[in-house]
């Protein structure tokens, strides 16, 4: 991933340079002199970087325009990536790092910083408009973002849309999200800072009336091409395989059914290898993307025949029927949700899924019964399931039950799945490839990752986490 900085500006005197300084310390930048008046393409002119590159016109076109012309040069430069950040001094630039870590995750993504403004003062048009634009999102596409007016951003140059009907003024990002979303490529939030200074201090080019009135009307024709032409792109897949989804789900369910009537541990067995197989299939010919299983060098295959705690990183239900299909001898901790579920809670139910709302240590002497008749134990240590794909937190859970039962950890990486089936909204995503990969086992006397289970939570996130960044894992305990 190549990654670069766009600015763009219109009369920033005061903070342009001090945001420029602080992003070249981090990115190339490529600054958009929108048509300035006051000296700002004069103090650019003043800094000697050869990272730096200044696009400027006499005319001011507006914030979509210089947008278009910076994404052109990055383009051209042979950029994948541009960070886009304003230059009022707005944004904090000890962010991009956050930013660029999810743009590395999840590279064929649009990352959107989440202004989290708790304190300070927030002038109130911007509170209205960054409402009013996110509920006409979420209308027109199904699909919420907390922040649809932040300019702080990750875009992937090669998976824009709608960059040809992009405005010139303040609407044109909103435009980029919505046609982007319709052609589903992934929308993302992370957490970011954010200062807006007093009402007085504030420089501030928009014009309620007139961009109040340009937004409205965009909107109008947005919602009315999310009818015709959003929402059916978007949501093919649905469509298609819906009933496919609800078939199997119905096979699954008969089967649960069959087993009731007369359940013997023979049959049980029959059942799990059955739904194994189930899972196998619906995973193997899932829409528009193809699915592998991989070995990591030093790895070996599952042994089912010797329990342990299989742990993943949990992005869509997706994972738990990859599970499934790689051991059907395994008991899966769940949610509440996952057993009362319409479609396959009784699937849930009938293959021995554990709810453990009081906590896991209440649950270790019926978790060692199913060890001592050879099942492993799958726990997501994320617990839920991530909305953006990121890493979440990985809880102690997992790596508590491992210890006390003596048993090792067999750890799961899975690519691909949250573009194959999101969290929200729940739509057949187009994934190129669902990919899982086996990594080595972490035999319980294993020191590399820490030796308890406390700090082997905090070793193994960080190990996934630069497994998910396609960078070498350095074991400081080697």
């Amino acid at each position: 991933m190549k990654i670069c900085a766009i600015i763009p500006t219109y009369n920033n005197a005061k903070t342009i340079k001090e945001v420029v300084l602080s992003t070249l310390r981090q990115l190339p930048v490529i600054v958009v002199a929108d048509g300035c008046t006051d000296g700002t393409l004069e103090i650019l002119q003043s800094i000697k970087d050869a990272n730096l590159t200044v696009i400027s016109y006499k005319k001011n076109k507006g914030k979509g325009y210089a947008l278009k012309q910076g994404f052109i040069n990055a383009k051209e430069s042979g950029y994948t990536h541009a960070l886009t950040i304003d230059a009022d001094g707005q944004h904090s630039t000890d962010d991009i790092p956050t930013l660029v870590h999810a743009a590395e995750i999840r590279p064929e993504a649009i990352v959107i910083g989440n202004r989290a403004i708790k304190d300070g003062y927030v002038p109130k048009k911007n509170s209205f408009a960054n409402r009013f634009s996110n509920f006409w999102f979420t209308v027109q596409t199904g699909f919420p973002i907390p922040d649809t007016q932040s300019g702080f951003r990750v875009y992937p140059l090669a998976g824009l849309h709608g960059l040809h009907l992009m405005t010139n003024k303040y609407e044109a990002e909103l435009t980029v999200l919505v046609f982007s979303s319709w052609a589903n490529t992934p929308i993302i939030s992370v957490p970011i800072k954010a200062w807006y200074p007093s009402k007085d201090e504030r420089v501030s080019h928009f014009r309620p009336s007139r961009d109040f009135t340009r937004i409205s009307i965009l909107n109008t024709i947005l919602c009315i091409l999310a009818i015709i032409y959003g929402w059916p792109r978007s949501h093919w897949r649905f469509f298609i395989y819906g009933p496919e989804f609800l078939f199997i789900s119905l096979i699954a369910n008969i089967l649960c059914y069959s087993y009731l009537i007369h359940p013997t541990q023979e049959r049980y067995q029959k059942l799990r290898q059955r739904i194994s197989s189930g899972c196998k299939l619906l995973i193997s010919v899932f829409p528009c993307c193809k699915f592998s299983t991989h070995i990591s060098p030093k790895a070996k295959p599952i042994d089912k025949t010797k329990p342990c705690v299989m742990i993943g990183n949990h992005t869509s239900m997706l994972d738990i029927v990859a599970m499934l299909f790689l051991n059907e001898k395994t008991v899966v901790i769940g949610q509440n949700w996952v057993v009362n579920n319409i479609f396959f809670g009784r699937i849930a139910r009938t293959i021995g899924v554990i709810t453990v709302g009081e906590g896991v240590e209440n649950y270790i002497s019926t978790l060692e019964s199913y060890v001592k008749d050879g099942y492993s134990i799958v726990i997501f240590p994320e617990a839920t399931r991530s909305l953006n794909g990121i890493l979440l937190r990985f809880h102690r859970g997992a790596f508590y039950v491992a210890e006390q039962l003596h048993l090792p950890i067999q750890p799961i990486l899975f690519e691909g799945f949250a573009q194959a089936l999101p969290k929200h909204p729940f739509h057949v995503g187009a994934a190129k490839e669902m990919k899982v990969t086996i990594l080595p086992t972490i035999e319980p006397d294993d020191k590399r990752f820490g030796t308890d289970y406390r700090a082997r939570a905090i070793n193994v996130r960080k190990y996934y986490d630069s497994l998910l960044r396609h960078t070498d894992y350095t074991d400081s305990n080697n």
